[in-house]
């Protein structure tokens, strides 16, 4: 009398199995550092996006106070961290540079800096009498 091998092909080999939980773990850390990396980029644009924001009111004021409503002479006014209203992680100066680029003119430059002082926005305008 002859045996009957009997195969059973439904299953999984232990083999398999690891290698399987090996390539789902590669792609779930690459993931997860993917998803770090896009939560830090988001929170740079924000704080890229109020700075830029701060200066642009900062300028649309100056101008429309005009030409002559705005320092006379060379000046730089700074608003340091904390004095700045509800925005106390920021830090904003205000340049005026008279007569340049030529007579009845003003360059007015807002330089908005933020991280203690590592990154910064500065826009700028000319005023003309």
């Amino acid at each position: 009398m002859t045996m009957k091998v009997l195969h059973n092909n439904k299953g999984f080999t232990l083999l398999e199995i690891l290698v399987a939980m090996t390539l789902l773990t590669t792609a779930l850390l690459g993931m997860a550092g993917l998803t770090a990396a896009l939560t830090k980029g988001n929170a740079f644009s924000n704080r890229l996006t109020v700075a830029s924001t701060l200066a642009q009111d900062r300028l649309e004021d100056l101008t429309n106070l005009g030409y002559g409503n705005t320092a006379v002479a060379d000046t730089t006014v700074t608003e340091d961290y904390n004095t700045i209203p509800n925005f106390p992680f920021y830090k904003r100066v205000t340049t005026t540079d008279v007569d340049n680029p030529a007579a009845g003119m003003k360059t007015v430059t807002v330089a908005v800096l933020w991280a203690a002082d590592a990154y910064s926005v500065a826009p700028q305008t000319i005023l003309t009498q």
